[in-house]
Formats: C-alpha cells, sequence, structure tokens
C-alpha cells in the first residue's frame, strides 16, 4: 500500500525542491502541499471527520511554516491527530532541537539541505510506525482519539456588556445536556466573570497551565474544576496582572490539550483583545462575535472583524456575528448587521429580556436560568445550529463552508420592511435610518 505524505512548505522554492524528492521515494503517494498551518490543521480535519484512515501516514513540515511555528504546530498535529507520523525539516541539526522537536511530538527530523538517502530513511520508519499504531486501534480508532472530534468555539465581544459570558455559558450548558463532554475557558484573562456567573471559588486557572511545555490528562484534570452542571471550568486568574503569563505560544497549548479532552471547547474571549485570544480565534472551528443592535456595538463589530483580517487571525466570511438583545422594532436588524461586517449572522436571534436573566444574574447562577426564560431557549438552539449539540443537524465545519450562503437566505428573511413600506412610515424615520446606516458605515 503507498505511503500518503502531506508537506507543509511555505517557500515556493523548498516546495519544489521536497516533491521532486518525495516523488521519487518508492511506495510513496504525495498529495498536493499545504503553504501554511491553518491550511494544514483545516486539511486534516477534513481527512479525519470522513474516517481515521484518511489521513496521511506522514505529514512534513518546514521549519519556516507560519503563522504558526513548527514546534507548536507539531504538537497541535500530534495531539489532534495522533495516527500520523510527523517529520520536521530543519536547518538545525543539533541537539537542542532534536529534543524539542521530539518533545513537540515528531517523528523524525531531516535536515537541509535535503539529501535522497535520510529523506527515504525517516519517511519509510515514520510510515510504518503510523501503520502500526492504526492497525493496533482496529477499526474503533475514531473512539479512541476524541482530539479528532472536538470542536474549538470561541466567543468575543463587539464591545464590553454585550452578553459575551452569557452567550459562551450557555453554549456550553447546552452542549453538556445533550451529551457531549465539555469545558469552557476564561479567556478574558485580566476581567474574566465566569466564576462569578456560575459561583464558583477555585483558586487553579489558566494561568497555572501557561509555563507546562507537555500538559498531560493528570495536569489538565488539577486546573479544570467540574461544576455541578457537568461543564468543566478552567477559570482566569483571580489576580488579573497574571493573565500576562498566559502567552500566544501558551494559549496555543492549552487550545491544543483541551481540544483533545473535550467533545466541545467553549472559549469566553471577552472584548479586549490579546496576544492568547488572537490564538485561540485562530485555531477555532466557530469563531462567534456578540452584538447589540446599536451602532456602537455593530461599528465595534466591524473594527474587530477588520482587525482579525488585517492580522490574519480570521477572515470575516470565516466569522459568525450573534444578534443579542434583539427586538422587533429595533432599526438595526441582522440582515444589516451582515451587510456591515461582511460575515455571516446566525439564523437565531437572542431576544431583549433582561428581567428574565437578571435574578440569576445577580446571584451568580446563571446556570439555573428558567428553561421556559426565551433567552435560554434562544441560546440553546444557537448552540443546535452551531451543531454543538448532539444529534443536531449542524456541524462546525458545514456552518462555515455554507455561512455566506446561509447568510444571504437569513438576510432577505431578516431584511423587513421594504424601502417602500418603510417610506409609508414616515419620511422621519427614514431619514433617521439613513442617519444610523451613515454612522455603521463609517
Amino acid at each position: 500500500m503507498p505511503t500518503r505524505i502531506l508537506p507543509a512548505v511555505a517557500d515556493a522554492d523548498a516546495v519544489r525542491s521536497l516533491t521532486t524528492l518525495l516523488s521519487q521515494l518508492p511506495d510513496a503517494e504525495p498529495v498536493g502541499p499545504v503553504l501554511d498551518s491553518t491550511q494544514l490543521i483545516d486539511t486534516l480535519a477534513r481527512l479525519a471527520a470522513e474516517s481515521v484512515d484518511e489521513l496521511p501516514e506522514v505529514v512534513v513540515v518546514h521549519e519556516r511554516i507560519g503563522p504558526v511555528p513548527a514546534l507548536e504546530l507539531i504538537r497541535e498535529v500530534a495531539l489532534r491527530f495522533p495516527a500520523v507520523g510527523v517529520i520536521l525539516i530543519t536547518s538545525d541539526a543539533g541537539p537542542g532541537l532534536f529534543a524539542a522537536a521530539m518533545d513537540s511530538g515528531a517523528r523524525g527530523l531531516v535536515t537541509l539541505p535535503l539529501g535522497y538517502e535520510e529523506l527515504a530513511a525517516r519517511v519509510q520508519a515514520v510510515a510504518q510506525w503510523s501503520t502500526g499504531v492504526r492497525r493496533h486501534l482496529g477499526h474503533g480508532g475514531a473512539d479512541v482519539l476524541p482530539g479528532v472530534g472536538g470542536t474549538v468555539v470561541t466567543v468575543s465581544g463587539a464591545k464590553g456588556g454585550v452578553g459575551t459570558t452569557l452567550t459562551a455559558v450557555h453554549l456550553a450548558l447546552a452542549s453538556q445536556a445533550s451529551g457531549r463532554s465539555t469545558c469552557v475557558v476564561d479567556m478574558d484573562l485580566q476581567t474574566g466573570d465566569v466564576a462569578a456567573y456560575l459561583d464558583v471559588q477555585f483558586r487553579r486557572s489558566v494561568a497555572d497551565l501557561a509555563t507546562i511545555t507537555d500538559i498531560s490528562a493528570r495536569v489538565l484534570a488539577d486546573a479544570v474544576f467540574r461544576h455541578d452542571t457537568g461543564v468543566a471550568l478552567l477559570l482566569a486568574p483571580g489576580d488579573g496582572e497574571r493573565g500576562e503569563e498566559v502567552t500566544d505560544r501558551a494559549a496555543r497549548q492549552i487550545v491544543s490539550a483541551l481540544r483533545a479532552r473535550y467533545e466541545t471547547v467553549v472559549l469566553d474571549c471577552g472584548s479586549q483583545m490579546s496576544g492568547a485570544g488572537a490564538a485561540a480565534v485562530e485555531m477555532a472551528d466557530l469563531a462567534l462575535l456578540v452584538t447589540t443592535p446599536d451602532v456602537v456595538a455593530v461599528r465595534g463589530a466591524k473594527r474587530l472583524v477588520r482587525l482579525w483580517e488585517r492580522l490574519q487571525i480570521r477572515k470575516a466570511e470565516e466569522t459568525t456575528v450573534v444578534v443579542n438583545r434583539h427586538t422587533r422594532g429595533t432599526e438595526i436588524q441582522p440582515a444589516l448587521v451582515q451587510r456591515i461586517t461582511g460575515t455571516s449572522v446566525a439564523r437565531t436571534v437572542v431576544p431583549a429580556h433582561f428581567k428574565e436573566l437578571q435574578a440569576v444574574v445577580d446571584a451568580g447562577r446563571l446556570h439555573e436560568l428558567d428553561a421556559k426564560s426565551t433567552v435560554k431557549q434562544a441560546l440553546w438552539t444557537l448552540a443546535g445550529e452551531l451543531g454543538l449539540v448532539r444529534g443536531s443537524d449542524g456541524g462546525p465545519t458545514g456552518h462555515r463552508r455554507g455561512g455566506r450562503s446561509r447568510a444571504r437566505d437569513r438576510a432577505r428573511a431578516a431584511e423587513g420592511p421594504r424601502p417602500a413600506e418603510a417610506a409609508a412610515g414616515g419620511g422621519d424615520r427614514a431619514a433617521l435610518t439613513f442617519r444610523r446606516r451613515k454612522e455603521l458605515g463609517r
């Protein structure tokens, strides 16, 4: 059986050199190269969703791959796709890098400039290892690899006070209630309030994992609090200054470890973008942006989406906006939000019924929100729409791929009165709407 080899190389000259050599290897079946870390993870996730057997036996990672550094990328591949063998191509053949690569999960190193004999030997050895792992896992391999199916969802706010934590917590509660193992991470590192909203006091936090390079199941269990609802909580540090310890590199390692151990991981990223939060958004299967239907919040959502695009964190079309505190009478409807931000907009909107929330928010018992609450019903319906509920028709992959076309359908349904109908309602209202849209377009 031929060995499937997936090169991950950003440099065009290196791509040509590597693919030429790989095509000369006996029983080798090189597939089209991927050019960055995001494309590699997306490709492997797509193949794994079909079957573990569809994954390539060998992934070859060049040291200059980006935007995620090579060793961090190797660690994520090893955690999420443990039946895939990874080879690092590097110009540094020193023992320090060799040890670091092995600690990250690489199965071998090949030094630059590339040589046929060394590359052939490494590929053959790693392919044999990968085949042995899959044979050991057998047909039940998919059940032994929880990291393959773990869905990471980030929830960010267009500005403070739009309902980011409320949304994150109830998406997680809905997922857990459906039978999916779920973890909430408070990535609002300086001002996170997940613990306060769920009446939790726990001295461990996400900062305690920041300096650990190999986050084992035991280490993770020590840092996570198990809530009465069954949801696992990884809380923000009690002392806000400790949030600086959670770098973007640490965030990638933490998210990768959680993805490998939970079916759903929901990260509350707050409204202030940090390096750790940006790394989480980049790695997420679903990136949600919560806004309220007012000029200031929608403008903030647009500004954050544009920032993510400029920094190559997330494309607008790969971001889903959730409209909170929605009313039918507001001038800013989901269709307008979609046009202003260029994102997808969730079909489910969350109604503006704060009276339903006030008692549980004040008591710090957000999980005890009445099942008859329209806010809770909307948030749990949203979880189903996003594919976070077991047995739901949606799913993170399908949602992202079809987001823009579905957003257009939702836009048509949500646009409300046509211009002629609006004009019939009075010239003052039409003029106000025009001014609002002009403000939003700034």
